[in-house]
């Protein structure tokens, strides 16, 4: 496998990322930032971040399926939310994120953002390795 996850022993163990990732891989695949949104554009889950973050790691997937990627193949992510709150948002992302990752961890951050499009509360984008 391209990546090697890690976390060392004098840092923190996160539940859903890697404190580290080491990519091998010989073609990196960068996906643009997934929105809340189904096949014809329209936003999902208005007001809702649960319906959203589903959402948006789903395209997240479709993405990375176009690209001949998989979502094991998966370096990094960035996650954009509005007006975040660790406690009140973290646990909802988490459960989105686990339906496309599994027990894969790729390195993340999470940033908290004033706005989105209108109604957006969430975003993802993604790097992957890839053979």
């Amino acid at each position: 496998m391209p990546l090697q996850c890690i976390n060392p022993k004098d840092l923190p163990v996160p539940q859903t990322y890697s404190q580290v990732v080491v990519a091998t891989g010989s073609k990196l695949v960068f996906i643009s930032g997934q929105e809340p949104e189904d096949l014809d554009g329209k936003l999902v889950g208005r007001g809702d971040l649960a319906t959203q973050a589903r959402q948006v790691f789903a395209n997240l997937g479709r993405a990375l399926a176009a690209a001949g990627a998989a979502p094991a193949q998966v370096s990094r992510i960035t996650i954009y939310v509005v007006n975040y709150n660790r406690d009140e948002c973290l646990p909802i992302i988490e459960k989105a994120r686990v339906e496309l990752f599994g027990d894969h961890k790729p390195a993340d951050v999470v940033l908290g953002v004033a706005s989105l499009s209108p109604d957006y509360l969430i975003e993802v984008d993604a790097f992957a390795v890839i053979d």
